[in-house]
């Protein structure tokens, strides 16, 4: 694959997206490699479940049937490299149903594999060496439905220089997808750090589909009209590690400085020790450099040594839930709602004790359209239209079952305005969590498999010594400053050499006061900066982008993990941290137990967090009066400036 750039595009953000993304990019991309990430670890458990009951499944059969199946032809006539995750906990199979696929169209393709993610077996061992739950520090599970470790790019790299088309791997980083075919491409060395944090950077930035081309970004209106034809990302990477943002022209879509910042913080815990399997990635002085008509050039990223360990993410039972929805529509629509949803727990939980039930293991109750994600900070309260959510737990499956039974009753007997039965009874689901841990990457085999022909097995990436512990760098505040400033290990001639992009300036240092002299006036945050929120299992993340460079002392002083805890309260039950991104003009806001439990474990309407940052962009910020007069600073020229909200 030697080449001077390298063109990536990624055509599906999840096992959901649509089908359009991956052809567009493989007819119009001008692509040398299509990336499809289906995986998330709610996926990895209901893959893990499709197995058990069929043992050819447990792969995201949507890559064979609706992306490779009318796609194939044209992938090989263009060359076009697959990269994906799709193989799920069985890449196998995946490859097995591919091949069926190929040779009923009478298109050769080199298939791999890569595998040994799953680490079920290593569980026992763990356990007794004392291995605990990353989040909360309690002991891991005894039964899990699914065990993988997130494995690096080096091994897809690997299955690439073996002659692989289509690569196809289980759990990894989803990242690597993008690193893999660039390590292969450049000929890039686990000494190559800083190449490795920008081509992760890369993967990261495109992982998401049309995230990073406009979609859910906070200054919506521009990019609404053109929603029903997104453009998919594109990267396009050089040798030395730096890469430029697109997307396919004629398509939809933003690619701007703003709507690839916001991409960048998504999901990221610490930008300053962002953890991977092949390297530790340092975003924090990331440049980013509008080069006008959707591309935005990249440049920054840092890199530090691979710790010797992966992180393995466990899935497992926890009881049931049941979750039901219905209208009520009219005056004090809110006030019935509340009531209706009491009465119905009442009753369920009258019917559940003569039945011999112990009681709900929780419950949730939450009025949508009346603000109630909001909290203390709803302002719709004198709602007439709005749903009821009831949610409910319990260990008992047919516990559960009776609370279904009892939701269309309120249809007769409660309030006025009840409507929605439309979908039939709530179903009872499980209820799986997210535990993780750390496991030895020399514990790990993995396998690379091309046209079934095993060529190489691997385990740790890094070279011996260059190994630093998680501890060590999440225990260390500016660690990554630090290490780079005193570098002990060889750096690449030329690497992060490239000049400063105009704008970028990292010189203004987030306060923690500010001064006003004169009138001043509270505004939302939203006049003063964009946010963009994801999530980690119970944990959210928000990621602050000041508008303005100007504007960091006004939001630094009032942002403060202890205001944007008591703003939150009502979501976030764990600690909040906050750290400094001075390369985005910003900060990330890592918010612990702030989901009920997370994925499909949590009993909220929003349990991955989605609308955090949307929340967060109401809080009130002192300012001079003089920014919001015409003209002023907070009179900012941009998209959301002009529509007449603001």
């Amino acid at each position: 694959m030697g080449q001077n750039t390298v063109r990536i595009g990624c055509g599906c953000g999840f096992w959901g997206d649509s089908a359009a993304g991956p052809a567009q990019l493989v007819r119009m991309g001008g692509i040398d490699v299509l990336m499809l990430d289906y995986l998330s670890e709610i996926t990895m458990s209901l893959l893990a479940r499709a197995r058990r009951k069929r043992p050819e499944l447990g792969y995201a059969t949507d890559f064979v049937t609706a992306v490779m199946t009318p796609l194939a032809r044209e992938i090989a006539e263009r060359r076009i490299r697959v990269v994906t995750n799709a193989g799920g906990v069985n890449p196998s199979g995946c490859r097995l149903a591919l091949q069926a696929v190929l040779e009923q169209l009478g298109v050769r393709l080199a298939i791999a594999t890569v595998t040994g993610d799953d680490v079920t077996a290593e569980l026992a061992q763990l356990r007794e060496a004392g291995a605990t739950d990353l989040e909360t520090g309690g002991i891991l599970p005894e039964k899990v439905v699914s065990a993988n470790a997130y494995l690096g790019a080096f091994p897809i790299a690997q299955a690439l220089r073996d002659g692989a088309d289509v690569v196809i791997t289980g759990r990894c980083v989803d990242s690597a997808l993008a690193l893999g075919p660039l390590i292969a491409a450049f000929d890039w060395q686990a000494s190559d750090l800083d190449r490795l944090a920008m081509g992760s950077l890369a993967g990261h930035i495109i992982e998401c589909g049309t995230q990073a081309t406009g979609g859910i970004f906070t200054d919506w209106a521009p990019v609404a009209a053109a929603w029903g034809d997104m453009g998919y990302p594109v990267v396009e990477c050089s040798a030395d590690g730096n890469f430029t943002v697109t997307k396919p022209t004629a398509t939809g879509g933003l690619v701007t400085p703003a709507t690839i910042a916001e991409q960048i913080t998504y999901e990221v815990h610490d930008p300053a020790a962002y953890i991977l399997p092949d390297v530790v990635c340092d975003f924090t002085d990331v440049r980013l450099e509008d080069l006008g008509s959707d591309r935005v050039r990249v440049t920054g990223a840092r890199g530090l040594p691979a710790t010797p360990d992966y992180k393995a993410s466990l899935t497992y039972h926890d009881g049931f839930r049941c979750m039901a929805t219905l209208m009520i529509v009219g005056v004090e629509a809110v006030m019935k709602a509340h009531a209706v949803a009491a009465a119905i727990l009442a009753r369920a939980e009258r019917l559940l004790a003569g039945a011999g039930y112990a009681s709900y293991g929780a419950t949730s109750v939450e009025v949508l359209g009346s603000e109630s994600l909001y909290g203390p900070h709803g302002k719709a309260a004198s709602a007439r239209e709005v749903v009821l959510k009831i949610a409910v737990a319990h260990a008992d499956e047919a516990a559960l079952e009776l609370f279904s039974r009892e939701i269309f009753p309120a249809a007769t007997s409660m309030a006025q305005g009840i409507t929605g039965f439309a979908a039939g009874r709530p179903a009872v689901q499980p209820v799986v969590r997210l535990a993780s841990c750390l496991i030895a990457k020399s514990r790990v085999t993995v396998q690379i498999e091309v046209d079934g022909r095993v060529t190489s097995c691997c385990g740790a990436t890094a070279p011996a010594g260059w190994g630093t512990s998680v501890a060590a760098v999440a225990g260390a505040k500016g660690a990554a400053q630090v290490q780079h400033a005193d570098r002990v290990w060889s750096q690449p001639a030329g690497a992060g050499a490239e000049a400063e992009p105009a704008g970028a300036g990292t010189e203004a240092q987030p306060a923690t006061t500010f001064d006003i002299k004169g009138p001043a006036v509270e505004v939302p945050l939203i006049r003063l900066a964009r946010g963009r929120s994801g999530d980690k299992g119970d944990t959210a993340n928000i990621g602050v982008i000041a508008r303005r460079r100007e504007f960091m002392p006004a939001i630094g002083a009032a942002l403060t993990p202890q205001a944007v805890s008591a703003y939150l309260a009502h979501l976030v039950t764990g600690p909040v941290e906050r750290f400094d991104w001075p390369g985005l003009n910003g900060w990330n806001f890592v918010l612990r137990r702030a989901l009920g439990g997370g994925g499909i474990a949590s009993l909220r309407y929003d349990p991955q967090g989605k609308s955090y940052a949307q929340i967060l962009m109401d809080f009130p910020v002192r300012v001079p009066a003089e920014w919001t007069i015409p003209g002023g600073l907070a009179d900012v020229a941009d998209s959301w400036a002009a529509q007449p909200r603001c």
